[in-house]
Protein backbone atom coordinates (compact mmCIF):
# COMPACT_ATOMS: atom_id res chain seq x y z
CA UNK A 1 0.00 0.00 0.00
CA UNK A 2 1.39 3.28 -1.04
CA UNK A 3 1.82 5.74 1.57
CA UNK A 4 2.05 9.98 1.29
CA UNK A 5 5.82 9.43 1.75
CA UNK A 6 6.29 6.97 -1.20
CA UNK A 7 4.82 9.52 -3.90
CA UNK A 8 7.96 11.95 -3.24
CA UNK A 9 6.55 14.36 -1.09
CA UNK A 10 9.06 16.19 1.03
CA UNK A 11 9.10 17.05 5.11
CA UNK A 12 7.08 19.88 5.27
CA UNK A 13 4.39 18.77 3.30
CA UNK A 14 4.14 15.40 5.08
CA UNK A 15 3.68 17.48 7.89
CA UNK A 16 0.68 19.20 7.26
CA UNK A 17 -0.71 15.78 5.75
CA UNK A 18 0.00 14.37 9.17
CA UNK A 19 -1.83 17.22 11.50
CA UNK A 20 -4.84 17.14 9.24
CA UNK A 21 -5.29 13.37 9.82
CA UNK A 22 -4.76 12.21 5.90
CA UNK A 23 -3.20 8.48 6.54
CA UNK A 24 -2.94 6.83 2.81
CA UNK A 25 -3.52 8.79 -0.27
CA UNK A 26 -6.72 8.15 -2.21
CA UNK A 27 -6.52 6.33 -6.21
CA UNK A 28 -6.02 9.49 -8.20
CA UNK A 29 -3.59 11.15 -5.62
CA UNK A 30 -1.58 8.39 -5.66
CA UNK A 31 -1.32 7.80 -9.48
CA UNK A 32 -1.19 11.75 -10.28
CA UNK A 33 1.41 12.90 -7.85
CA UNK A 34 4.29 10.58 -8.76
CA UNK A 35 3.64 11.91 -12.58
CA UNK A 36 3.92 15.64 -12.29
CA UNK A 37 6.24 15.56 -9.32
CA UNK A 38 9.22 13.48 -11.51
CA UNK A 39 8.15 15.01 -15.02
CA UNK A 40 7.57 18.60 -16.40
CA UNK A 41 4.36 17.34 -18.41
CA UNK A 42 0.64 18.09 -18.92
CA UNK A 43 -2.04 15.84 -17.28
CA UNK A 44 -5.62 15.01 -17.48
CA UNK A 45 -6.95 13.31 -14.40
CA UNK A 46 -10.50 12.25 -14.78
CA UNK A 47 -11.98 11.36 -10.95
CA UNK A 48 -15.24 11.82 -9.61
CA UNK A 49 -15.54 14.45 -6.98
CA UNK A 50 -14.57 14.20 -3.33
CA UNK A 51 -11.90 11.76 -4.64
CA UNK A 52 -8.95 13.98 -3.54
CA UNK A 53 -8.22 15.73 -6.63
CA UNK A 54 -7.14 19.29 -4.62
CA UNK A 55 -4.36 17.38 -3.14
CA UNK A 56 -3.48 15.40 -6.49
CA UNK A 57 -2.76 18.99 -7.61
CA UNK A 58 -2.07 20.57 -4.45
CA UNK A 59 0.67 18.28 -3.19
CA UNK A 60 3.02 18.47 -5.98
CA UNK A 61 2.38 22.29 -7.30
CA UNK A 62 3.22 23.84 -3.58
CA UNK A 63 6.24 21.21 -3.35
CA UNK A 64 7.20 22.48 -7.22
CA UNK A 65 6.95 26.39 -6.30
CA UNK A 66 10.24 28.72 -5.31
CA UNK A 67 9.08 30.08 -2.06
CA UNK A 68 11.88 32.21 -2.22
CA UNK A 69 10.58 33.93 -5.41
CA UNK A 70 7.54 36.36 -5.19
CA UNK A 71 6.31 35.94 -8.87
CA UNK A 72 3.47 34.02 -9.98
CA UNK A 73 4.53 30.57 -10.76
CA UNK A 74 1.39 28.80 -10.26
CA UNK A 75 -2.41 29.22 -12.03
CA UNK A 76 -5.84 27.25 -10.49
CA UNK A 77 -8.60 28.43 -12.31
CA UNK A 78 -11.89 27.10 -11.20
CA UNK A 79 -15.37 27.40 -11.71
CA UNK A 80 -17.07 29.12 -8.77
CA UNK A 81 -16.03 31.34 -5.98
CA UNK A 82 -16.84 28.79 -3.37
CA UNK A 83 -14.73 26.06 -4.87
CA UNK A 84 -11.96 29.12 -5.62
CA UNK A 85 -12.06 29.97 -1.71
CA UNK A 86 -11.95 26.36 -0.98
CA UNK A 87 -8.82 25.36 -2.49
CA UNK A 88 -7.46 28.13 -1.33
CA UNK A 89 -7.86 27.34 2.57
CA UNK A 90 -7.05 23.52 1.35
CA UNK A 91 -3.72 25.03 -0.58
CA UNK A 92 -2.89 26.78 2.92
CA UNK A 93 -3.76 24.39 5.36
CA UNK A 94 -1.48 22.18 2.93
CA UNK A 95 1.52 24.74 3.17
CA UNK A 96 1.16 25.33 6.64
CA UNK A 97 5.03 24.48 7.18
CA UNK A 98 6.12 26.43 4.06
CA UNK A 99 7.57 29.78 5.30
CA UNK A 100 7.24 32.44 3.02
CA UNK A 101 3.83 31.07 0.75
CA UNK A 102 1.41 33.47 -0.20
CA UNK A 103 -2.01 31.62 -1.92
CA UNK A 104 -4.60 34.36 -2.94
CA UNK A 105 -7.63 33.65 -4.15
CA UNK A 106 -9.30 36.16 -7.41
CA UNK A 107 -13.38 35.92 -7.51
CA UNK A 108 -16.24 37.84 -8.60
CA UNK A 109 -18.36 39.59 -6.16
CA UNK A 110 -15.01 40.93 -4.09
CA UNK A 111 -13.33 44.45 -4.01
CA UNK A 112 -11.31 43.77 -7.20
CA UNK A 113 -8.91 46.31 -5.43
CA UNK A 114 -8.15 44.16 -2.56
CA UNK A 115 -7.33 41.51 -4.52
CA UNK A 116 -4.96 43.84 -6.60
CA UNK A 117 -3.36 44.60 -3.28
CA UNK A 118 -2.59 40.86 -2.51
CA UNK A 119 -1.48 40.05 -5.99
CA UNK A 120 1.32 42.56 -5.87
CA UNK A 121 2.81 41.47 -2.18
CA UNK A 122 3.22 38.77 -4.17
CA UNK A 123 1.62 35.94 -4.73
CA UNK A 124 3.63 32.37 -5.73
CA UNK A 125 -0.08 30.75 -6.51
CA UNK A 126 -3.26 32.30 -7.83
CA UNK A 127 -6.58 30.72 -7.46
CA UNK A 128 -9.27 32.18 -9.57
CA UNK A 129 -12.47 32.09 -11.24
CA UNK A 130 -12.39 32.51 -15.32
CA UNK A 131 -14.14 36.06 -15.14
CA UNK A 132 -12.48 37.69 -12.77
CA UNK A 133 -8.87 36.12 -13.71
CA UNK A 134 -9.84 37.65 -17.43
CA UNK A 135 -10.90 41.36 -16.21
CA UNK A 136 -7.38 41.63 -14.05
CA UNK A 137 -5.36 40.64 -16.76
CA UNK A 138 -7.60 43.23 -19.09
CA UNK A 139 -6.92 45.82 -16.63
CA UNK A 140 -2.90 44.53 -16.03
CA UNK A 141 -3.58 43.65 -12.08
CA UNK A 142 -2.12 40.56 -13.09
CA UNK A 143 0.76 38.91 -14.85
CA UNK A 144 0.62 35.43 -15.56
CA UNK A 145 3.28 35.36 -18.24
CA UNK A 146 6.27 33.77 -15.76
CA UNK A 147 3.75 30.86 -14.73
CA UNK A 148 5.16 27.24 -14.71
CA UNK A 149 1.99 25.54 -13.98
CA UNK A 150 -1.52 25.61 -14.51
CA UNK A 151 -4.31 23.64 -13.31
CA UNK A 152 -7.99 23.49 -14.61
CA UNK A 153 -10.08 22.14 -12.08
CA UNK A 154 -13.80 20.79 -12.49
CA UNK A 155 -12.78 21.33 -16.51
CA UNK A 156 -16.39 19.99 -17.82
CA UNK A 157 -18.09 22.09 -15.47
CA UNK A 158 -16.50 25.42 -16.49
CA UNK A 159 -16.81 24.33 -20.00
CA UNK A 160 -20.35 23.89 -19.61
CA UNK A 161 -20.99 27.00 -17.70
CA UNK A 162 -19.56 28.76 -21.07
CA UNK A 163 -16.28 29.71 -19.85
CA UNK A 164 -14.46 28.40 -23.17
CA UNK A 165 -13.68 31.35 -24.48
CA UNK A 166 -12.38 33.42 -21.20
CA UNK A 167 -9.65 30.35 -20.42
CA UNK A 168 -8.56 31.20 -24.09
CA UNK A 169 -8.22 34.27 -23.39
CA UNK A 170 -6.75 34.24 -19.82
CA UNK A 171 -4.12 31.12 -21.29
CA UNK A 172 -2.81 32.93 -24.10
CA UNK A 173 -0.97 35.25 -21.99
CA UNK A 174 0.82 32.35 -19.79
CA UNK A 175 3.77 30.62 -21.25
CA UNK A 176 3.48 28.26 -23.70
CA UNK A 177 5.95 25.49 -21.90
CA UNK A 178 3.97 25.39 -18.78
CA UNK A 179 2.56 22.33 -17.68
CA UNK A 180 -1.01 22.32 -17.88
CA UNK A 181 -2.83 19.42 -15.20
CA UNK A 182 -6.48 19.28 -16.34
CA UNK A 183 -8.44 17.71 -13.56
CA UNK A 184 -12.86 16.42 -14.62
CA UNK A 185 -14.94 14.14 -13.42
CA UNK A 186 -16.37 13.81 -16.72
CA UNK A 187 -15.09 14.00 -20.39
CA UNK A 188 -16.99 15.31 -22.52
CA UNK A 189 -15.81 16.05 -26.19
CA UNK A 190 -15.56 19.74 -25.06
CA UNK A 191 -13.11 19.06 -22.34
CA UNK A 192 -11.14 16.83 -25.26
CA UNK A 193 -11.06 19.70 -27.35
CA UNK A 194 -9.42 21.89 -24.42
CA UNK A 195 -7.14 18.91 -24.13
CA UNK A 196 -6.16 18.92 -27.48
CA UNK A 197 -6.30 22.86 -28.11
CA UNK A 198 -3.88 23.69 -24.60
CA UNK A 199 -2.16 20.84 -24.16
CA UNK A 200 0.81 18.32 -25.56
CA UNK A 201 0.91 14.91 -25.41
CA UNK A 202 -0.47 14.78 -22.23
CA UNK A 203 -0.35 11.82 -19.57
CA UNK A 204 -3.63 10.38 -18.64
CA UNK A 205 -5.13 9.32 -15.47
CA UNK A 206 -8.45 7.82 -14.73
CA UNK A 207 -9.87 6.68 -11.48
CA UNK A 208 -12.53 4.00 -12.28
CA UNK A 209 -14.54 4.61 -15.79
CA UNK A 210 -14.99 7.78 -17.81
CA UNK A 211 -17.90 9.46 -16.49
CA UNK A 212 -18.85 6.55 -14.46
CA UNK A 213 -20.30 6.98 -10.79
CA UNK A 214 -19.28 6.04 -7.51
CA UNK A 215 -18.97 2.57 -5.83
CA UNK A 216 -20.74 4.53 -2.63
CA UNK A 217 -23.19 5.85 -3.85
CA UNK A 218 -26.57 3.66 -4.35
CA UNK A 219 -28.98 5.18 -6.95
CA UNK A 220 -32.92 5.62 -6.43
CA UNK A 221 -35.46 7.13 -8.42
CA UNK A 222 -39.41 8.32 -7.49
CA UNK A 223 -41.95 7.66 -10.02
CA UNK A 224 -45.07 10.06 -9.59
CA UNK A 225 -47.12 13.08 -11.36
CA UNK A 226 -45.04 16.49 -11.75
CA UNK A 227 -47.18 18.76 -9.47
CA UNK A 228 -47.15 16.32 -6.92
CA UNK A 229 -43.17 16.45 -6.84
CA UNK A 230 -42.86 18.80 -3.63
CA UNK A 231 -45.02 16.79 -1.65
CA UNK A 232 -42.90 13.54 -2.64
CA UNK A 233 -39.72 15.65 -1.44
CA UNK A 234 -41.58 16.41 2.36
CA UNK A 235 -42.59 12.60 2.32
CA UNK A 236 -38.58 11.60 1.44
CA UNK A 237 -37.38 13.91 4.19
CA UNK A 238 -40.18 12.60 6.71
CA UNK A 239 -39.33 9.29 5.76
CA UNK A 240 -35.30 9.71 6.55
CA UNK A 241 -35.65 11.67 9.78
CA UNK A 242 -32.00 12.14 9.89
CA UNK A 243 -31.47 13.32 7.00
CA UNK A 244 -28.70 15.64 5.93
CA UNK A 245 -29.09 16.40 2.40
CA UNK A 246 -28.64 18.54 -1.10
CA UNK A 247 -31.57 19.34 -2.77
CA UNK A 248 -30.65 19.96 -6.59
CA UNK A 249 -33.51 22.40 -8.47
CA UNK A 250 -32.62 23.68 -12.21
CA UNK A 251 -32.99 27.24 -11.91
CA UNK A 252 -32.11 29.89 -9.39
CA UNK A 253 -36.64 30.44 -9.19
CA UNK A 254 -37.11 26.93 -8.43
CA UNK A 255 -34.39 26.69 -5.88
CA UNK A 256 -35.54 29.53 -4.06
CA UNK A 257 -38.66 28.64 -4.41
CA UNK A 258 -38.41 25.17 -2.44
CA UNK A 259 -36.60 26.40 -0.40
CA UNK A 260 -38.89 29.00 1.12
CA UNK A 261 -41.56 26.50 0.83
CA UNK A 262 -39.31 23.96 2.85
CA UNK A 263 -38.97 26.48 5.95
CA UNK A 264 -42.28 27.97 5.48
CA UNK A 265 -43.57 24.03 6.74
CA UNK A 266 -41.05 24.03 9.77
CA UNK A 267 -37.67 22.18 7.99
CA UNK A 268 -34.42 23.32 8.80
CA UNK A 269 -33.65 24.54 4.85
CA UNK A 270 -31.97 27.12 3.01
CA UNK A 271 -31.15 28.13 -0.60
CA UNK A 272 -27.77 28.99 -2.34
CA UNK A 273 -27.92 29.93 -6.16
CA UNK A 274 -26.02 32.97 -8.29
CA UNK A 275 -28.83 35.65 -6.75
CA UNK A 276 -27.00 36.05 -3.69
CA UNK A 277 -24.50 37.72 -2.59
CA UNK A 278 -21.22 36.65 -1.05
CA UNK A 279 -21.65 37.19 2.29
CA UNK A 280 -25.65 35.67 1.59
CA UNK A 281 -23.65 32.86 0.62
CA UNK A 282 -21.15 32.28 3.44
CA UNK A 283 -23.91 32.27 6.11
CA UNK A 284 -25.85 29.58 4.17
CA UNK A 285 -22.79 27.33 3.65
CA UNK A 286 -21.62 28.07 7.53
CA UNK A 287 -25.10 26.93 8.47
CA UNK A 288 -25.38 23.92 6.25
CA UNK A 289 -21.92 22.90 7.34
CA UNK A 290 -22.75 23.32 11.09
CA UNK A 291 -25.91 21.41 10.38
CA UNK A 292 -27.95 24.35 11.45
CA UNK A 293 -29.31 23.72 8.16
CA UNK A 294 -30.34 19.73 6.96
CA UNK A 295 -31.81 20.36 3.50
CA UNK A 296 -29.79 22.73 1.66
CA UNK A 297 -31.54 23.23 -2.11
CA UNK A 298 -29.18 24.31 -4.89
CA UNK A 299 -28.62 24.97 -8.37
CA UNK A 300 -25.93 22.91 -10.15
CA UNK A 301 -23.20 25.91 -10.72
CA UNK A 302 -23.68 26.85 -6.95
CA UNK A 303 -22.90 23.45 -5.92
CA UNK A 304 -20.39 23.08 -6.78
CA UNK A 305 -18.14 24.21 -4.07
CA UNK A 306 -20.04 22.43 -1.40
CA UNK A 307 -17.38 20.38 -0.09
CA UNK A 308 -18.66 18.89 3.69
CA UNK A 309 -18.74 15.24 4.31
CA UNK A 310 -21.28 13.23 5.64
CA UNK A 311 -24.40 14.40 3.03
CA UNK A 312 -26.53 11.10 3.74
CA UNK A 313 -28.65 11.86 0.37
CA UNK A 314 -28.86 13.92 -2.77
CA UNK A 315 -32.15 14.47 -4.00
CA UNK A 316 -32.69 15.52 -7.71
CA UNK A 317 -35.61 17.35 -7.26
CA UNK A 318 -35.34 18.13 -11.10
CA UNK A 319 -33.09 15.98 -13.40
CA UNK A 320 -30.43 17.97 -15.02
CA UNK A 321 -30.57 19.35 -18.62
CA UNK A 322 -27.07 17.96 -19.01
CA UNK A 323 -27.06 14.48 -17.67
CA UNK A 324 -23.11 14.26 -17.14
CA UNK A 325 -24.21 16.77 -14.58
CA UNK A 326 -25.84 14.16 -12.43
CA UNK A 327 -22.43 12.64 -11.83
CA UNK A 328 -21.49 15.62 -10.09
CA UNK A 329 -24.45 15.71 -8.18
CA UNK A 330 -24.41 12.25 -6.81
CA UNK A 331 -20.74 12.74 -6.13
CA UNK A 332 -21.47 14.95 -2.96
CA UNK A 333 -22.74 11.80 -1.24
CA UNK A 334 -20.37 8.93 -0.45
CA UNK A 335 -17.22 10.44 -0.46
CA UNK A 336 -14.55 10.00 2.71
CA UNK A 337 -15.37 5.93 2.03
CA UNK A 338 -18.76 6.27 3.69
CA UNK A 339 -22.15 5.90 1.61
CA UNK A 340 -24.62 7.47 0.40
CA UNK A 341 -27.91 7.49 -1.66
CA UNK A 342 -28.89 9.88 -4.66
CA UNK A 343 -32.63 10.08 -5.13
CA UNK A 344 -34.88 11.08 -8.21
CA UNK A 345 -37.94 12.15 -8.36
CA UNK A 346 -39.27 12.14 -12.05
CA UNK A 347 -42.24 12.53 -13.80
CA UNK A 348 -43.47 9.76 -16.35
CA UNK A 349 -41.90 11.64 -19.28
CA UNK A 350 -38.32 11.54 -17.69
CA UNK A 351 -38.14 7.91 -17.07
CA UNK A 352 -36.16 7.61 -20.17
CA UNK A 353 -33.35 10.13 -19.18
CA UNK A 354 -33.09 7.46 -16.34
CA UNK A 355 -32.33 4.91 -18.57
CA UNK A 356 -29.47 7.30 -19.85
CA UNK A 357 -28.12 8.13 -16.87
CA UNK A 358 -27.60 4.15 -16.07
CA UNK A 359 -25.44 3.55 -19.25
CA UNK A 360 -23.50 6.72 -18.65
CA UNK A 361 -22.48 6.15 -14.99
CA UNK A 362 -22.71 1.95 -15.35
CA UNK A 363 -25.25 1.86 -12.24
CA UNK A 364 -28.86 0.66 -11.83
CA UNK A 365 -31.52 2.57 -10.67
CA UNK A 366 -33.90 0.83 -8.45
CA UNK A 367 -36.89 2.44 -8.49
CA UNK A 368 -39.26 2.68 -5.06
CA UNK A 369 -42.39 3.99 -3.96
CA UNK A 370 -42.83 7.37 -1.76
CA UNK A 371 -43.59 6.17 1.48
CA UNK A 372 -47.26 5.96 2.77
CA UNK A 373 -48.12 8.38 6.14
CA UNK A 374 -48.50 5.64 8.00
CA UNK A 375 -45.61 4.16 7.03
CA UNK A 376 -43.93 7.65 7.51
CA UNK A 377 -45.52 8.23 11.25
CA UNK A 378 -44.09 4.25 12.19
CA UNK A 379 -40.78 5.88 11.30
CA UNK A 380 -40.33 9.06 13.13
CA UNK A 381 -42.08 7.01 16.19
CA UNK A 382 -38.56 4.30 16.09
CA UNK A 383 -36.35 7.48 15.47
CA UNK A 384 -37.88 9.00 18.53
CA UNK A 385 -37.61 5.99 20.45
CA UNK A 386 -33.48 5.67 19.07
CA UNK A 387 -33.25 9.13 20.25
CA UNK A 388 -34.54 8.75 23.98
CA UNK A 389 -32.38 5.91 24.20
CA UNK A 390 -29.41 7.66 23.49
CA UNK A 391 -30.00 10.81 24.94
CA UNK A 392 -27.30 11.17 28.09
CA UNK A 393 -29.09 11.94 31.04
CA UNK A 394 -28.40 15.24 32.22
CA UNK A 395 -28.28 15.63 35.99
CA UNK A 396 -29.39 18.84 36.65
CA UNK A 397 -33.06 17.55 36.56
CA UNK A 398 -32.40 15.91 39.67
CA UNK A 399 -33.89 18.65 41.72
CA UNK A 400 -37.02 18.95 39.82
CA UNK A 401 -37.73 15.01 39.87
CA UNK A 402 -39.89 14.70 43.09
CA UNK A 403 -42.36 17.48 41.89
CA UNK A 404 -42.24 15.85 38.21
CA UNK A 405 -43.18 12.27 39.97
CA UNK A 406 -45.65 13.92 42.01
CA UNK A 407 -47.01 14.93 38.83
CA UNK A 408 -46.97 11.81 36.85
CA UNK A 409 -47.60 9.17 39.97
CA UNK A 410 -51.17 8.65 39.14
CA UNK A 411 -49.58 7.14 35.16
CA UNK A 412 -48.18 3.33 34.87
CA UNK A 413 -44.91 2.95 32.31
CA UNK A 414 -47.29 2.63 29.77
CA UNK A 415 -49.49 4.94 29.74
CA UNK A 416 -46.30 7.34 30.44
CA UNK A 417 -44.89 5.94 27.07
CA UNK A 418 -47.79 6.23 24.91
CA UNK A 419 -48.58 10.34 26.01
CA UNK A 420 -44.70 10.76 25.25
CA UNK A 421 -44.89 9.44 21.74
CA UNK A 422 -47.80 10.79 21.10
CA UNK A 423 -46.97 14.36 21.01
CA UNK A 424 -44.77 13.30 17.89
CA UNK A 425 -47.29 10.56 16.46
CA UNK A 426 -50.15 12.99 16.56
CA UNK A 427 -48.37 15.54 15.02
CA UNK A 428 -47.64 12.93 11.91
CA UNK A 429 -51.21 10.98 12.17
CA UNK A 430 -52.95 14.23 11.58
CA UNK A 431 -50.80 15.24 8.63
CA UNK A 432 -50.78 12.30 7.17
CA UNK A 433 -54.02 10.43 7.85
CA UNK A 434 -55.79 11.40 4.73
CA UNK A 435 -52.70 11.60 2.68
CA UNK A 436 -52.91 9.91 -1.34
CA UNK A 437 -50.60 7.58 -2.95
CA UNK A 438 -48.42 9.86 -4.70
CA UNK A 439 -46.92 6.92 -6.09
CA UNK A 440 -47.63 6.04 -10.23
CA UNK A 441 -46.64 3.46 -12.48
CA UNK A 442 -45.05 4.32 -15.88
CA UNK A 443 -48.15 3.14 -17.82
CA UNK A 444 -50.29 5.20 -15.69
CA UNK A 445 -52.65 7.18 -18.00
CA UNK A 446 -52.67 9.97 -15.05
CA UNK A 447 -49.03 10.94 -15.45
CA UNK A 448 -48.12 13.84 -17.24
CA UNK A 449 -46.52 11.63 -20.27
CA UNK A 450 -50.20 11.42 -21.37
CA UNK A 451 -53.63 14.02 -21.71
CA UNK A 452 -55.39 13.60 -17.94
CA UNK A 453 -58.82 15.39 -17.16
CA UNK A 454 -57.15 17.56 -15.16
CA UNK A 455 -54.80 19.33 -17.81
CA UNK A 456 -56.03 21.46 -20.69
CA UNK A 457 -54.35 22.03 -24.05
CA UNK A 458 -53.54 24.94 -25.67
CA UNK A 459 -53.09 26.53 -29.28
CA UNK A 460 -50.87 29.52 -29.72
CA UNK A 461 -49.82 30.96 -32.63
CA UNK A 462 -46.29 31.33 -32.42
CA UNK A 463 -43.47 29.19 -33.64
CA UNK A 464 -40.29 27.68 -35.24
CA UNK A 465 -40.50 30.75 -37.51
CA UNK A 466 -40.53 33.06 -34.27
CA UNK A 467 -37.19 31.35 -33.50
CA UNK A 468 -38.72 29.41 -30.47
CA UNK A 469 -38.23 25.62 -29.90
CA UNK A 470 -39.81 23.78 -27.44
CA UNK A 471 -36.99 24.72 -24.34
CA UNK A 472 -37.25 28.45 -25.36
CA UNK A 473 -41.32 28.87 -25.41
CA UNK A 474 -41.70 26.43 -22.42
CA UNK A 475 -39.28 29.11 -20.53
CA UNK A 476 -41.34 32.29 -22.30
CA UNK A 477 -44.47 31.03 -21.39
CA UNK A 478 -43.53 29.64 -17.43
CA UNK A 479 -41.98 33.25 -17.01
CA UNK A 480 -44.80 35.07 -18.79
CA UNK A 481 -47.48 33.06 -16.24
CA UNK A 482 -44.83 32.86 -13.14
CA UNK A 483 -45.87 28.94 -12.75
CA UNK A 484 -43.30 26.67 -11.42
CA UNK A 485 -40.73 24.53 -13.22
CA UNK A 486 -43.29 21.62 -14.48
CA UNK A 487 -46.62 23.41 -14.55
CA UNK A 488 -45.71 24.29 -18.35
CA UNK A 489 -45.69 20.30 -20.44
CA UNK A 490 -46.19 19.30 -23.44
CA UNK A 491 -44.95 21.67 -25.54
CA UNK A 492 -44.94 21.18 -29.14
CA UNK A 493 -43.85 23.78 -31.87
CA UNK A 494 -44.69 23.67 -35.37
CA UNK A 495 -43.22 25.73 -37.70
CA UNK A 496 -45.79 28.98 -37.25
CA UNK A 497 -47.89 27.73 -34.16
CA UNK A 498 -47.55 25.91 -30.92
CA UNK A 499 -49.06 23.38 -28.96
CA UNK A 500 -48.71 23.55 -24.69
CA UNK A 501 -50.77 22.06 -21.78
CA UNK A 502 -51.09 23.33 -18.23
CA UNK A 503 -52.99 21.78 -15.30
CA UNK A 504 -57.00 22.76 -15.32
CA UNK A 505 -56.50 25.05 -12.15
CA UNK A 506 -54.14 27.03 -14.61
CA UNK A 507 -56.81 27.66 -17.53
CA UNK A 508 -58.07 30.86 -16.10
CA UNK A 509 -54.88 32.18 -15.90
CA UNK A 510 -53.80 31.44 -19.00
CA UNK A 511 -56.71 33.23 -20.93
CA UNK A 512 -56.46 36.53 -18.91
CA UNK A 513 -52.54 37.13 -20.21
CA UNK A 514 -53.22 36.12 -23.35
CA UNK A 515 -56.60 38.42 -23.35
CA UNK A 516 -54.59 41.10 -24.86
CA UNK A 517 -51.37 40.57 -25.49
CA UNK A 518 -48.56 41.86 -27.95
CA UNK A 519 -44.96 40.78 -28.52
CA UNK A 520 -43.25 44.10 -30.34
CA UNK A 521 -46.04 44.76 -32.07
CA UNK A 522 -47.88 41.72 -32.80
CA UNK A 523 -50.61 40.09 -31.50
CA UNK A 524 -50.33 36.39 -29.49
CA UNK A 525 -53.36 34.20 -29.27
CA UNK A 526 -53.93 31.64 -27.03
CA UNK A 527 -56.93 29.12 -27.55
CA UNK A 528 -58.41 26.38 -25.72
CA UNK A 529 -57.33 23.28 -28.34
CA UNK A 530 -58.93 19.65 -29.44
CA UNK A 531 -55.92 18.34 -29.90
CA UNK A 532 -55.31 15.61 -27.11
CA UNK A 533 -51.70 15.84 -27.63
CA UNK A 534 -51.47 11.97 -28.45
CA UNK A 535 -49.71 12.36 -32.15
CA UNK A 536 -46.06 12.72 -32.79
CA UNK A 537 -44.17 15.51 -32.12
CA UNK A 538 -42.37 17.50 -34.39
CA UNK A 539 -39.57 19.82 -33.62
CA UNK A 540 -41.16 22.05 -35.47
CA UNK A 541 -40.02 24.73 -38.09
CA UNK A 542 -36.51 24.36 -37.02
CA UNK A 543 -35.74 27.88 -36.34
CA UNK A 544 -32.65 28.89 -34.23
CA UNK A 545 -33.00 30.44 -30.79
CA UNK A 546 -30.70 33.09 -31.49
CA UNK A 547 -28.09 34.14 -28.57
CA UNK A 548 -28.72 30.61 -26.61
CA UNK A 549 -25.52 28.99 -25.36
CA UNK A 550 -22.81 30.62 -23.43
CA UNK A 551 -24.75 33.41 -21.84
CA UNK A 552 -25.29 35.15 -25.35
CA UNK A 553 -26.53 38.70 -25.79
CA UNK A 554 -28.92 38.11 -29.00
CA UNK A 555 -32.10 39.08 -29.21
CA UNK A 556 -34.78 36.54 -31.26
CA UNK A 557 -37.50 37.12 -32.73
CA UNK A 558 -39.53 36.21 -30.30
CA UNK A 559 -39.58 39.30 -28.80
CA UNK A 560 -37.27 38.82 -25.47
CA UNK A 561 -33.55 39.83 -24.83
CA UNK A 562 -31.34 36.96 -23.40
CA UNK A 563 -28.60 38.51 -21.31
CA UNK A 564 -25.85 36.01 -18.86
CA UNK A 565 -25.94 36.55 -15.41
CA UNK A 566 -22.78 35.82 -13.41
CA UNK A 567 -23.11 32.03 -13.57
CA UNK A 568 -23.57 31.61 -16.96
CA UNK A 569 -27.86 31.37 -16.58
CA UNK A 570 -29.75 33.44 -18.76
CA UNK A 571 -32.94 35.77 -18.00
CA UNK A 572 -35.33 36.57 -20.68
CA UNK A 573 -36.37 39.99 -20.49
CA UNK A 574 -39.74 40.24 -21.94
CA UNK A 575 -40.16 43.03 -24.33
CA UNK A 576 -44.02 42.05 -25.45
CA UNK A 577 -46.70 44.27 -24.12
CA UNK A 578 -49.83 43.61 -22.57
CA UNK A 579 -52.10 46.54 -23.08
CA UNK A 580 -53.60 47.50 -19.56
CA UNK A 581 -51.81 45.49 -17.76
CA UNK A 582 -48.44 44.66 -16.34
CA UNK A 583 -46.21 41.70 -15.12
CA UNK A 584 -42.96 41.66 -13.51
CA UNK A 585 -39.17 40.46 -15.17
CA UNK A 586 -39.01 36.99 -13.91
CA UNK A 587 -36.20 35.05 -12.50
CA UNK A 588 -33.66 32.87 -14.64
CA UNK A 589 -33.97 30.25 -16.89
CA UNK A 590 -30.70 28.97 -16.52
CA UNK A 591 -29.04 25.85 -18.44
CA UNK A 592 -28.17 25.14 -21.77
CA UNK A 593 -31.19 25.40 -24.60
CA UNK A 594 -31.30 21.40 -26.56
CA UNK A 595 -33.90 20.49 -28.71
CA UNK A 596 -35.93 17.50 -28.01
CA UNK A 597 -38.65 16.83 -26.72
CA UNK A 598 -40.77 18.31 -23.37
Amino acid sequence: MSTFKSLGLNDAILQAITDMGFETPSEVQEKAIPIVLEQETDLVALAQTGTGKTAAFGFPMLQKINLDSRTTQGLILSPTRELCLQITNELIAYGKYMKGLNVVSIYGGASIQDQAKQIKKGAQIIVATPGRMKDMIGRRMIDISKIEYCVLDEADEMLNMGFFEDITEILSHSPKDKSTWLFSATMPKEVATIAKKFMNNPEEVTVGSKNVGSENVSHEYYLVNARDRYQALKRLADANPEIFSVIFCRTKRDTQKVAEQLITDGYNAGAIHGDLSQNQRDMVMKSFRTRQIQMLVATDVAARGIDVDDITHVINYQLPDEIETYTHRSGRTGRAGKTGVSMVIVSKSEVRKIRTIEKMIQKSFDKKDIPSGMAICEKQLFHLANSIKDTEINHEIDAYLPNINEVLEDFSKEELIKKVFSVEFTRFYNYYKKAKDLNISAGDPSGRGEESADSTRYFINIGGKDDFDWMSLKDFLRDLLQLGQDDVYKVDVKDSFSFFNTDKVHEALVTSVFEDFQLEGRRVSVEISKDTGRRGRSGGGGGKFRGKGKGGGGRSKGGFKRRSDDFGGNKPKFAGKRRGKSKPESGGTGGKRRRGRS
